[in-house]
């Protein structure tokens, strides 16, 4: 009889193989091509993977896993609020370039195939925006970011540091574009000014050229 943490550890053996094949292919991985991987009945692999989902969300859930133990423990912290939110952010942030660092080639791959398959994907955006709506009431509290409601600040929050937190803008933009210091000065001057306070900017009866 197969003791629970042999079959933790077959899991997850099972899943570091498919993530080494689709580095390797550069596509998504099937349990039948699994099987034919780790030379095993392709119903043993069945048996722990119960479908092609429960297949990629076990390799998520081992991609995510850290970025996950990053931002409990920020969220959790005693840090000063600017300094948590920066962390929340840059933590997870170098771990992903470091990733990139690593294997450009790789990092990728993984990049389309969490593209193609987003429904699969979107589950770990919305624990990612639940912990920052978390760090986004603690600074209310604190009187920052007055006059909007959280969902308001969660949303321009992400759009202002999208480059930070969409992997594939490492794929994009020249790697020195990016960098904590920059992530820092974002920060600081969305805690400096975003409210839901008029200050000219938004146009009162449409566009106009100047």
């Amino acid at each position: 009889m197969t003791s629970p943490s042999d079959a933790d550890s077959e899991r997850d053996r099972l899943v570091t193989l498919a993530m080494r094949v689709i580095e390797r292919t550069g596509e998504n991985i099937t349990r039948t091509t699994l099987a034919k991987e780790a030379r095993m009945p392709r119903a043993r692999v069945d048996a722990i993977f119960g479908s092609e989902d429960a297949l990629f969300d076990a390799i998520l859930e081992k991609w995510y896993a850290p970025d996950i133990a990053i931002m409990e423990e920020v969220v959790a912290s005693d840090l000063p609020i600017r300094r948590k939110f920066y962390e929340f952010f840059a933590r997870r942030f170098v771990r992903q370039r470091a990733r990139f660092r690593k294997d450009p080639a790789a990092f990728a791959v993984y990049c389309e195939v969490g593209s193609d398959n987003f429904e699969n994907v979107s589950g770990y955006i919305d624990l990612a925006d639940h912990y920052l709506a978390e760090l986004i009431a603690q600074a209310q509290e604190e009187g920052y970011f007055a006059g909007l409601g959280i969902n308001q600040v969660l949303s321009l929050i992400n759009q202002m540091v999208v480059c930070y937190t969409l992997p594939q803008m490492l794929t994009i933009l020249v790697e020195d574009k990016l960098e904590e210091g920059k992530l820092a000065t974002i920060i600081d001057t969305l805690f400096d000014g975003l409210s839901g306070k008029a200050r000219g900017a938004a146009p009162v009866a449409g566009l106009r050229i100047a």
